[in-house]
């Protein structure tokens, strides 16, 4: 889709957020909270941003986006080089993160990955009875905080700021939340890995995590290593190979340089390719079990071919 830069906004010390509207005035793609948008930039970098505006307008979307001072530009050029009135290549909304049924939420989040979350708890908000939930977002100080007016007049929400009060106490959270409770986490990898940890005394309680980073901010498994392979490129009949020390993306790239791809560490999904023939040892965090079996599709970023056999990629 062909959006359309409407608004720009800071939301907190290097946080801004951009309303996207059609070119046309079309109605845009139905989504539901916790779900991401792949954004490509005017520069041809794609990246991949939660939606965090009112998910019953279907004229717009909103983004949120954090400056990441050492990052690889995507970040930097929202800031400072988009303008309103620009118009970017925006995919259609992809969700895995759903909001599931329960009869109560627990709302993790640390920094900007209270976007997620913000989307699901005013839609939670909305309903004619709305469940029981609480929100413990945490943050460097409430300048860095975004989207404070928006919770300020919701009951429910705990904010916490470092500079005033430390870290979280997750483990006394979670010992806090009744059986059944449905707990959503998004945020940087130390507060997730926190949280997995104290979720495992609590196998009563559903966690279900978002992160912006792979976990430790690297792939779960090494993405070369096992020997080399070929990949046969069906649309273009090229066949590349790939090397112990490279990716399949490295190899694609090389050949077909438009290839997008963000993350590289195997969790946005942007990369992921339809596999025609061959085994492939999938070492993604984004698909799950039962898509892994079905070896449909693969992350080209991270995952390799089992075995070493040839893989037929749908590029």
């Amino acid at each position: 889709m062909r959006l359309r830069v409407t608004q720009l906004r800071l939301e907190a010390e290097q946080v801004v957020s951009v309303v996207l509207r059609s070119t046309t005035g079309d109605l845009l793609p139905a989504w539901e909270p916790g779900a991401h948008v792949a954004v490509t930039l005017p520069s041809g970098l794609v990246r991949q941003y939660s939606l965090c505006g009112d998910a019953e307008d279907p004229y717009s979307y909103t983004i949120a986006v954090f400056l990441v001072g050492d990052g690889r530009g995507g970040s930097r050029e929202i800031h400072e080089r988009l303008r309103i009135g620009e118009v970017l290549e925006v995919g259609e909304p992809r969700n895995n993160f759903a909001l599931s049924d329960a009869p109560r939420y627990l709302f993790l989040a640390g920094g900007i990955g209270i976007t997620p979350v913000l989307a699901m708890i005013e839609s939670l908000q909305r309903r004619a009875e709305p469940p029981a939930w609480r929100l413990v977002y945490g943050g460097r100080s409430r300048t860095a905080m975004a989207f404070l007016d928006r919770l300020g007049v919701l009951d429910g929400v705990e904010i916490v700021p470092q500079d005033e009060a430390g870290l979280p106490d997750l483990a006394a959270v979670l010992a806090d939340s009744a059986p059944g409770t449905a707990v959503y986490c998004c945020g940087p990898p130390a507060m997730l890995a926190a949280v997995q940890a104290a979720c495992e005394q609590r196998p009563e309680v559903q966690l279900h995590t978002e992160r912006f980073t792979a976990a430790g901010g690297e792939p779960a498994r090494p993405a070369g290593g096992e020997g080399a392979f070929e990949v046969e490129l069906a649309r273009s009949g090229v066949t590349v190979t790939v090397t112990d020390d490279t990716t399949v993306l490295d190899a694609v790239l090389k050949v077909a340089p438009d290839t997008p791809f963000s993350c590289a560490a195997g969790f946005c999904g942007t990369c992921e390719t339809k596999v025609i023939a061959g085994d492939v040892d999938h070492r993604d965090e984004l698909l799950s079990d039962k898509e892994r079996q079905a070896n449909a599709t693969m992350m080209i970023c991270v995952s390799r071919s089992r075995g070493g056999g040839r893989l037929r990629l749908d590029l």
